[in-house]
């Protein structure tokens, strides 16, 4: 795989040739020979939105290693060890991820526990009790955080206490999670139908075959119905006591759409600009002006269905109410004043920066990939977007804050000690 040729305004970036396996499940190459390592990347449509038992999905994601039918999860993990090799797992509101790196020497040995993880979980009781166990002493400490109760007030305030992307479950769920929650989970949703696979590095013939006979094996799951989601209820103002908190945690921000929209590359450049680098006006105004905080972030959040605007902070108790007012100026500011075109410059080199860290080697390459198939499109949308984000003028970031960023519209969230005033 030859590595993207970039110019200040010019990205390309190598096509993935694509295999369709006989049960369905797309597979998807970016064979490079630079490294003596490869990476496999099975990417299911099992996010914690489809679940029906409270953390059914997370745990059918993590417990994948726990004890297979031939192997325990000691076995799993020492095969994994001896031979130097990779797993990982992520899991979000729609996919979870399922990675396998390994150096090619050790390929065969690597894809033989990689079979027995995804093809035979056992989902082992007492596995599942310890797992439990931690996972809700963990998010119990978690949840005494104000930044974790900001984060997760302003899910609920921005799509509802109940919508699958609003919810946040009490960590005593854990303890009535079952057995039976999660092996149906992973029964219905770990399936052909709802996988595509990702190899990205030194992949030859050998390889690339005995990849796709693995996920050639996946399983065809029941014929279901479209899960249908309700529609946001938003709340646009929360506030979540904290007594004694030192720090307030805020959230601003208001839902629009994913990352298919046409606008939503521009509102990332009017996100990086306000919030989105160690220069911008939000860390300007707030750590260098006034210092209320160390850090502070805008950016746009992409879901398979919703899209939200966002800039989070966590500043002094006493200087919440300061604090806000200095964020509300500011994205005032982008709405009645035209961006200087060299800010405007700076932050379309910053962005195009990031792109370009991203896609260096094989498997950051991979993991853009793995984003453009979920979002309907293919690597392509790479260049493109970069051309979007050279052609923006300070004339178009003016018209979409004032368009998407009244401060009528927005939400704000603070969890903190005291509630600051209206």
């Amino acid at each position: 795989m030859t590595q993207p040729r970039i110019t200040p305004s010019e990205v390309e970036v190598a096509e993935a040739a694509k295999t369709l396996l006989p049960n369905g499940v797309a597979l998807y190459t970016l064979a490079s020979e630079d490294f003596e390592v490869l990476r496999i990347s099975f990417v299911f449509r099992a996010g914690s939105a489809l679940q029906q038992a409270p953390f059914s999905a997370s745990a059918a994601a993590n417990l994948l290693a726990e004890g297979t039918h031939n192997m325990t999860a000691r076995e799993v993990a020492e095969q994994l060890d001896y031979y130097g090799s990779w797993y990982d797992v992520n899991i979000d509101r729609d996919y979870a991820y399922i990675n396998f790196a390994t150096l090619s020497k050790f390929f065969d040995r690597t894809l033989a526990v990689a079979e027995e993880i995804l093809l035979r979980p056992t989902f082992p009781e007492e596995e599942l009790r310890t797992y439990a166990a931690k996972r809700r002493q963990r998010l119990a400490i978690d949840r005494t955080k104000v930044d974790v109760q900001a984060r997760e007030a302003f899910s609920r305030a921005l799509f509802g206490a109940h919508h699958p992307y609003g919810i946040s479950s009490d960590e005593a769920e854990y303890d009535r999670l079952t057995r039976d929650d999660v092996a149906d989970f992973h029964r219905r949703f770990y399936t052909a139908e709802n996988c595509f696979v990702v190899c990205s590095g030194r992949i030859g013939e050998h390889e690339l075959q005995a990849v796709g006979a693995l996920a050639a094996q996946l399983p065809h799951g029941e014929a279901e119905t479209a899960i249908r989601f309700p529609a946001p209820e938003t709340t646009h103002a929360a506030f979540v006591d904290h007594p004694g908190a030192v720090q307030s945690s805020l959230r601003l921000g208001r839902l629009l759409f994913p990352r298919q929209h046409p606008d939503f590359v521009g509102m990332q450049v009017v996100a990086t600009a306000l919030g989105g680098y160690f220069g911008s006006r939000l860390m300007q105004n707030l750590r260098e002006k006034h210092g209320y905080t160390y850090g502070v972030v805008a950016a746009m959040v992409n879901f398979e269905r919703e899209g939200y605007f966002a800039v989070a902070a966590q500043v002094g108790t006493d200087v919440t109410q300061e604090a806000l007012q200095e964020i509300y100026k500011e994205i005032e500011r982008l709405r009645t004043e035209p961006m200087p075109e060299e800010e405007l410059a700076l932050v379309k080199n910053m962005m195009t920066g990031e792109m370009m860290r991203i896609l260096d080697g094989p498997f950051g390459i991979a993991d853009v990939t793995i984003e453009n198939i979920l979002c309907g499109t293919d690597n392509t949308a790479i260049g493109e977007n970069i051309r979007r984000i050279r052609q923006m003028t300070p004339a178009d970031v003016q018209t979409l804050a004032r368009k998407y960023l009244a401060k009528e519209d927005l939400v704000t969230v603070i969890a903190g000690a005291r509630r600051p005033n209206s």
